[in-house]
C-alpha cells in the first residue's frame, strides 16, 4: 500500500553492553506523527541509526553524533524526521543515553 513502509526498530536495553533486540515493523504509516509511532512502540525516545543504501555506523548499537538531526521529535510525522522505507531507528531511554554518551565506554 502506498505510503506504508517497513520500519526496523533496535530496542536498546544497555548501550555498556551492547545489548539490543532488532523488531521489524511492517505496514508502518509515514504520514503518523513520531508521537504516535512512539506511541505504538512504546514512550521513549527514537533516533535514526541506517537508512537504505546509506552508509552505517562503526558504533556497534548506534552512532553517538547527529543527535538535532537524527533523534525523532514529537510533533514531525516520520516522513519529516527523515524514515523512509527500510530505515532502522533505535528505542531507548534518553537517560541511559545521555550517561552512555557522556562516558562512552562498553562493558564485556
Amino acid at each position: 500500500m502506498a505510503g506504508e513502509a517497513v520500519v526496523t526498530v533496535r530496542l536498546v536495553r544497555s548501550f555498556e553492553h551492547r545489548n539490543f533486540k532488532p523488531v521489524v515493523f511492517h505496514g508502518i504509516s509515514l504520514d503518523q506523527t513520531v508521537q504516535d509511532f512512539i506511541q505504538f512502540v512504546r514512550d521513549d525516545t527514537m533516533k535514526i541509526i541506517h537508512q537504505a543504501h546509506g552508509a552505517k555506523t562503526n558504533e556497534l548499537v548506534m552512532s553517538l553524533d547527529d543527535d538535532e538531526k537524527l533523534i525523532l521529535q514529537d510533533g514531525q510525522t516520520l516522513r519529516t524526521a527523515g524514515v523512509a522505507s527500510e530505515t532502522e531507528v533505535a528505542f531507548f531511554r534518553k537517560e541511559d543515553y545521555g550517561l552512555y554518551k557522556a562516558n562512552p565506554k562498553s562493558a564485556w
